[in-house]
């Protein structure tokens, strides 16, 4: 199902807290990284993808360390200027990508994965949205911008991914 009106984004900004270190580089048992896994799930998805929130890829928006939704801003409006009609994310934290996840988030609105709504889909039509949101006092809430939007929820009942946080994480995959 590649989209050619779809842009992937992998939502890599933030300190990695938690993690101690860059934990988009850290290492898989298989001897690839994170972001790795993050890119190769979304891309039979995508026509292109860009990685948001790092050196190299693009620049938070409208400003740096706005964590998930400064990049998916900065996505929304590169696939605006671009052509492209809507975002497929994940997050650099992301190993595991379902197959059957995009055909079940694309559509008319934006859609979240029960649970991790940095999984989701983001029509361009939101970009002045979100920019409006990030102009707000306490406006970095991706959940914030779900319930603004009223995000379409979608539950894959017993589908357990992954979120890599903390090393333990990454050792007891």
């Amino acid at each position: 199902m590649a989209g050619s009106g779809i842009l992937g984004a992998v939502l890599a900004g933030g300190r990695s807290r938690r993690f101690g270190s860059d934990k988009a580089l850290a290492v898989m048992p298989d001897g690839r990284t994170l972001i790795d896994h993050a890119v190769a799930g979304l891309a039979p998805h995508v026509a292109s993808i860009v990685i948001c929130g790092r050196e190299g890829g693009l620049a938070d928006r409208p400003a740096p360390d706005l964590g998930p939704l400064g990049g998916l801003n900065a996505a929304l409006h590169h696939a605006r200027a671009e052509g492209f009609a809507g975002v497929l994310t994940n997050g650099c934290d992301m190993p595991l990508y379902p197959a059957d996840l995009p055909v079940a988030l694309i559509g008319a609105e934006a859609a979240i994965l029960k649970g991790q709504p940095l999984l989701g889909w983001w029509p361009v039509t939101l970009a002045d949205v979100l920019d409006a949101q990030l102009a707000e006092e306490n406006n970095r809430s991706i959940r914030g911008f779900v319930d603004r939007i009223g995000a379409r929820v979608v539950d894959m009942p017993g589908l357990i991914l992954p979120n890599i946080n903390r090393p333990e994480d990454l050792a007891g995959l």
